[in-house]
């Protein structure tokens, strides 16, 4: 399978939001506190304002296979595809986000989500605190990456 980073464009809302939600339902055991309408919503005129939103294309199918939120000091969103998952496509979108940045990231991450956890520790990422200020009221483990 062959994949390319491409900036969102909002004609890839559905899918987007389909995989995102179905990644983040496997991740943490719990469905999705908001309607599908208010999710598309949500990428479509409120994450975009303050991130650089980035999808990844399978180009054989051209399917979203993951999606990618961040600016220069935060990974807001990474979310992929659940049968596309340990394919080398989220290394890919992280590497893309630690490119776009200021030399240093911070993200969030579900403390039941130990994948995520493994994954961002390979990836040189440290956890610097942890809290549980979220929608789903599960608690967070904050994590932090240097480029130095």
């Amino acid at each position: 399978m062959e994949s390319v980073i491409i900036e969102y464009d909002p004609s890839y809302s559905l899918q987007t939001v389909r995989i995102w939600r179905e990644s983040k339902e496997q991740a943490i055991g719990q469905k999705e506190i908001h309607s599908f309408e208010d999710h598309v919503f949500y990428l479509n005129n409120i994450l975009v304002q303050d991130n650089k939103v980035y999808i990844a294309i399978d180009t054989s199918e051209e399917q979203v296979v993951g999606i990618l939120a961040c600016n220069e000091n935060w990974v807001n969103q990474l979310y992929i595809h659940t049968q596309f998952q340990g394919k080398g496509i989220g290394k890919k979108l992280l590497d893309h986000a630690k490119q776009c940045s200021e030399g240093r990231l911070f993200l969030y991450t579900f403390e039941v989500n130990k994948k995520a956890q493994q994954f961002y520790e390979r990836n040189g990422f440290s956890i610097i605190g942890r809290g549980n200020d979220n929608e789903e009221k599960l608690d967070d483990i904050k994590y932090e990456w240097t480029k130095f």
